[in-house]
């Protein structure tokens, strides 16, 4: 049985509204606070890593083009912590980011800026690179490709980027000058 409303226009059937109760609407509040709150812990872990992983792509990314512009210009190029983006710190850490620079003169800092391929920026809290002692202050790339110490020494290592809770990533530069990732099921302390 329809019901029939008088209106303007004369008889009219009634519609039923189609809504949601306030206790349906409750329900289903409470279902999506509960997916998200499973979901939150994953996602965190999950943004964490790739955090990592930017890291440690741009590390290999620098070191990559900072040997093949050595091959390109037949020269040395250089690539060391810094924390100012203009000069190189020894006593600085990889973490705070890094330049890439041609050095023709061996020397510890860019001649000028111009010299300058490219500057990174810092990782984000929390992330630490570390080199061994072989790569801690500098890399050199001679223009052969090869990583080798101003004063001529071979030039290898393995730098660790960690953030507590996460895999260590190791990146391991062969004195050939290549370069790549391995991620390792060590923790990061």
């Amino acid at each position: 049985m329809k019901r029939i409303q008088f209106g303007p226009r004369g008889m009219v059937p009634l519609r039923r509204l189609r809504a949601f109760t306030v206790i349906e609407l409750m329900i289903a509040l409470t279902l999506v606070g509960i997916l998200l709150a499973a979901v939150a812990p994953n996602a965190r872990a999950f943004l964490a890593t790739v955090e990592l992983r930017e890291r440690s792509e741009a590390l290999i990314r620098a070191l990559s083009v900072a040997r093949s512009e050595a091959i390109k210009r037949g020269t040395r190029v250089d690539v060391c912590p810094s924390t100012d983006r203009t000069h190189c710190m020894a006593t600085a850490t990889w973490d705070a980011g890094w330049l890439t620079f041609v050095n023709e003169s061996k020397s510890a800092q860019p001649a000028a800026d111009t010299a300058i391929l490219s500057r990174e920026l810092p990782a984000r809290a929390g992330i630490v690179i570390a080199g061994n002692r072989p790569i801690a202050d500098y890399i050199s790339f001679t223009s052969i490709g090869h990583a080798r110490r101003h004063d001529g020494a071979l030039q290898m290592g393995t730098f660790t980027v960690c953030r507590r809770g996460q895999a260590a990533q190791k990146i391991v530069l062969a004195n050939s000058g290549r370069v790549r990732l391995d991620v390792t099921g060590e923790a990061c302390p």
